[in-house]
């Protein structure tokens, strides 16, 4: 029988349940987006692989559904759990150690990327992850740069993984998620980086928003080098006026990064907020924008080449009728990084394949409270994505994609879009989920049903 005092007797972190005395619960349970909140029994603020053990085995014992929480940067509820053992990462595991000489980054479960960027840039290092500073690491980082991984299985065994340890394991928790266990440490290969880039944003209004979309387009169609990067934005700034906000990346000098982007910058943008910048602010630039403490909805997918004539200006226009009511806000971006380096690793090699085509993200905020008040993001949300690829069900990047229409509560998402999502990689992960949890202890996110 599930005793709490006995777990609290030897759990070396933090148990906070509602109504504890020492107060935090409203505090504990909160997420990046409000939606996202649940009024989990008991949130378990683990300081080690031990703590998630025993919160483990505590849950299992006392039948609670669990989670896992990194940085909680999750609108669907996954990392929540109403009624349920939240395992907490956030709080002790969040930290860095750099072997700059083997180029190596030991990284807790919980860490965001604001702590890896700066603790990286230290000694001239850095590795690839998300584009805002705060999301969780765990959730955001190229699966080729993990070298190795401290997991917590659904048993409560400790493992290493890595290519010669537990090799099954490490090939499934690269692309598979949270399905097999809880990682509190990653080793993170890192790449030398110099200590400033040009990066930034340039917004234009309206009547250029056409010819931005064809200079871009022209700017991607004749190759940018590994050194490029842009996110095209169609939202409304300050007092509601609808406009592209291209948010560009040069991983040189401010010279080097007019010149590369010299055509944007002939159209003669509303405003250049373009400069060079430390490495470590590069990620914090869209930060005020995805201000946490608010209700969001998030849907993405795979966007094939060429881009239709005429879909990105209709696109355009549909995100500024939509963003009229201002109770709600839409950001819609259009992601265009240089994935050779991705696309290099051969698809077998994780189990999130490589052949990676560009993402779109639409973001739809909401100032009120409640499932109504969710329902018009949602659907604004699925059209714009039913426009690029003619499917309101496109499933794309994994973490883009919040659409949990059979469990809304659960965090979990249709079994059939695990499968879409995994795609021929399937099979295999199901023989690896029975072999480490065939209960499905951990059935969060895109949960596999194991092999029978």
């Amino acid at each position: 029988m599930a005793d709490l005092q006995t777990l609290k007797a030897s759990f070396k972190g933090d148990l906070v349940t509602p109504g504890d005395p020492a107060g935090g619960y409203d505090q504990a349970i909160m997420h990046w987006a409000r939606n996202a909140a649940r009024k989990a029994a008991i949130i378990a603020f683990v300081k080690d692989a031990e703590d998630v053990s025993k919160a483990t085995a505590y849950a299992r014992q006392a039948n609670l559904p669990i989670a896992i929480k990194g940085s909680g940067h999750n609108p669907s509820g996954a990392s929540s759990s109403e009624g349920g053992l939240v395992i907490d990462l956030s709080r002790y595991l969040n930290g860095m150690r750099v072997d700059s000489e083997k180029k190596l980054g030991y990284v807790g479960g919980g860490a965001i990327w604001e702590m890896v960027d700066k603790a990286a840039i230290e000694h001239g290092l850095a590795t690839v992850g998300g584009t805002v500073n705060h999301t969780g690491m765990g959730g955001s980082v190229i699966f080729a740069s993990i070298l190795a991984a401290t997991v917590v299985t659904a048993d409560g065994t400790v493992h290493t993984a890595n290519k010669s340890e537990n090799p099954n394991l490490f090939w499934g928790i690269r692309g598979a998620g949270s399905n097999f266990g809880v990682v509190t440490e990653f080793v993170l290969r890192l790449h030398p980086q110099r200590r400033t880039v040009f990066a930034g944003m340039i917004i234009f209004h309206p009547d250029k928003v056409e010819r931005v979309i064809d200079t871009v387009q022209a700017w991607w169609d004749k190759g940018p080098s590994e050194k490029e990067g842009m996110i095209m934005a169609f939202t409304r700034g300050p007092g509601q006026v609808p406009c592209a906000i291209n948010i560009v990346f040069y991983n040189g000098s401010e010279e080097e990064g007019r010149k590369a982007y010299k055509a944007l910058f002939d159209l003669g943008p509303a405003a250049d907020l373009t400069k060079e910048i430390p490495y470590e602010q590069l990620n914090s630039l869209q930060n005020r924008i995805a201000a946490p403490g608010q209700n969001v909805y998030m849907k993405g997918a795979f966007v094939l080449q060429p881009i239709p004539p005429g879909l990105l200006p209709r696109l355009f226009q549909r995100v500024t009728e939509l963003s009229a009511p201002q109770e709600y806000a839409i950001g819609l971006l259009n992601e265009y990084f240089p994935l050779g380096a991705a696309n290099a690793v051969a698809d077998h090699a994780t189990a999130y394949k490589h052949s990676l085509v560009p993402n779109v993200l639409c973001s739809v905020f909401a100032q009120k409270d409640g499932e109504e008040a969710l329902a018009y993001p949602r659907d604004a949300a699925r059209e714009l994505i039913g426009l690029y690829s003619g499917d309101e069900d496109s499933v794309g990047y994994g973490n883009y994609n919040l659409d949990s229409d059979a469990l809304p509560t659960e965090g979990a998402v249709p079994v059939r879009q695990g499968e879409t999502a995994l795609r021929d990689h399937y099979p295999r992960l199901q023989q690896v989920k029975k072999k480490y949890n065939s209960e499905r202890v951990f059935n969060k996110w895109f949960t596999i049903v194991p092999a029978a």
